[in-house]
């Protein structure tokens, strides 16, 4: 999902207009809403110390709005390819069904294997019932943060047992 449709999605998840998202970042008047309006549409694109801004207002990690533009079946295929050079992503199929992998023996990649992890145990808490959509939806849009304060955390359980 490109820049302007993350920053739609998580505005609207947030129960916000465009003009109090405006507002929030300082845009003034008939401004506000309409600088909003435009980064949603792409036709402005923000620069990197206003997407910081409109991330802290949402109360997201940047990166949660700045994802690749997957919103076509060619921009996905295009990540996944890149993700392979990258990562070394290899795609496998099972009758009618792909599966993507990552190899574990690329001993370069353990903070890409740390954050699959991550993401394996919150997706399993999530289809157990132990968290709700919504603490699963918040993990991941604070992530790497919401991780790093998980880990914190249980050290502090485990120091003070």
């Amino acid at each position: 999902m490109a820049i302007g449709k993350r920053i739609k999605y998580i505005r609207s998840l947030r129960g916000l207009t465009q003009k109090e998202l405006g507002e929030a970042l300082g845009f003034k008047g008939k401004t506000s809403d309409v600088r909003v309006a435009q980064y949603e549409s792409e036709t402005r694109v923000p620069k990197d110390d206003m997407l910081s801004m409109i991330a802290d207002t949402l109360n997201v990690h940047p990166k949660a709005l700045s994802v690749p533009d997957i919103d076509t079946y060619i921009g996905l295929i295009h990540t996944l390819f890149a993700l392979e050079d990258m990562y070394g992503v290899k795609i496998s199929a099972n009758g009618s069904s792909y599966s993507i992998s990552f190899d574990a023996s690329i001993s370069t990649q353990q903070g890409l294997y740390d954050a699959l992890e991550a993401w394996h145990k919150q997706s399993v808490q999530l289809e157990n019932g132990k968290i709700s959509k919504q603490e699963y939806d918040e993990w991941r849009y604070h992530y790497p943060h919401s991780e790093a304060d998980r880990n914190k955390n249980q050290l502090k359980d485990k120091n003070e047992n």
